[in-house]
């Protein structure tokens, strides 16, 4: 059956509010491949790029699963039509403004997307993505964790944000590093968190917070993935780690007082490896962070296959692509704790 000419994506429209139009598919380019959307998965960035930091005319999304329809040329990774792909794309990219996983098809950068599993759902898979690159850049890029199989680190790692969709994958790889993580979270997750690995796990509302986790880990703990990123969450971090100093990666722009701490941030868009404009700042292409993403998905994609890896819990919610709304405002409210929303399309 021949691809269609248009399909339906929620776009970006005047004054920062978003809908659902009818637009051209996705054309195919250079090192990318065109999917049938299958699921997708919310994250904050989506909301946030509808209300503050996209353009108008940009797809949304970056989460999504689905089944390869083309390949384009210069992709290394081995697909062909009819696979189980899941990976991040850069939805509300003022660059390409077709990016972005909520539409009925999208393009992924082949190279950085893995197969799922033929045990694993459409749903779960769709809400690994922005976890799997998260994890990648922060845990080995940014603070520089042996990769599972390759060396065992000994040392403490705090996980700040334990119950997001990040948060409980960091716990596993952390563990998968040898590393003795800690956590933080809301008390009714804290069962997850501890099956997940996690070898203690702290309320991030106790006042003396930083104070437990400095005495649990003997004043050792140099090593900490800021999940959060607002609020109290970085002076809790900082007054956690050692007092011999130490390094924490954030995953927004965060200040911090400590000069003998490392502060250091991620974003995730640069696993494409090309440029773009977000916030106001040019940000240059970074062959570095695609080859590094590349090398980390094909690492995780194993992982995944044996079973060593575990999903984050998925609330799966009926509705498509209308339903996605929905979902938004419920980020937007506050809503969402310890489940990924994902949506079949």
């Amino acid at each position: 059956m021949s691809l269609p000419s248009t399909m339906k994506a929620i776009k970006i429209l005047p004054d920062h509010k978003a809908g659902l139009k009818d637009v051209p598919v996705p054309k195919l380019r250079d090192g990318y491949v065109l999917c049938k959307v299958k699921a997708v998965a919310l994250n904050p960035t989506d909301w946030k790029h509808i209300d503050f930091v996209g353009k108008e005319g940009s797809t949304v999304g970056v989460d999504f699963s689905g089944v390869v329809e083309e390949v384009g040329s210069g992709v290394t990774k081995t697909w062909k039509k009819g696979d189980r792909i899941a990976g991040f794309v850069h939805g509300g990219n003022e660059a390409e403004p077709e990016d972005g996983a909520f539409g009925e098809y999208c393009v992924v950068k082949g190279d950085i997307a893995f197969k799922i599993p033929d045990s694993m759902s459409f749903e779960d898979a769709a809400s690994l993505n922005t976890g799997v690159i998260t994890c990648g850049q922060a845990l080995y890029q940014s603070l520089g964790l042996p990769l599972p199989g390759s060396g065992k680190y000994g040392g403490y790692l705090l996980v700040y944000g334990g119950s997001t969709a990040t948060g409980t994958l960091a716990i596993q790889y952390g563990v998968l590093s040898g590393a003795k993580v800690v956590a933080t979270a809301s008390k009714h997750n804290w069962p997850l968190l501890k099956s997940l690995g996690a070898e203690e796990v702290f309320d991030y509302n106790d006042p003396e917070c930083s104070k437990k986790i400095r005495a649990h880990t003997s004043d050792t703990l140099t090593l900490a993935l800021d999940c959060i990123a607002e609020g109290n969450s970085p002076k809790i971090c900082e007054e956690a780690i050692s007092t011999k100093g130490g390094a924490i990666t954030y995953l927004l722009p965060t200040q911090h007082t400590r000069s003998d701490v490392e502060n250091k941030q991620t974003l995730g868009y640069t696993i494409t490896g090309e440029e773009f404009n977000k916030f106001g700042k040019h940000f240059p292409a970074s062959q570095e962070d695609f080859e590094h993403a590349k090398m980390f998905w094909a690492l995780s994609e194993k992982l995944f296959h044996a079973g060593q890896l575990t999903p984050h819990p998925v609330e799966a919610r009926k509705g498509g692509l209308d339903g996605v709304f929905g979902g938004l405002q419920d980020f937007r409210d506050g809503k969402v704790s310890g489940k990924k929303l994902v949506y079949a399309i």
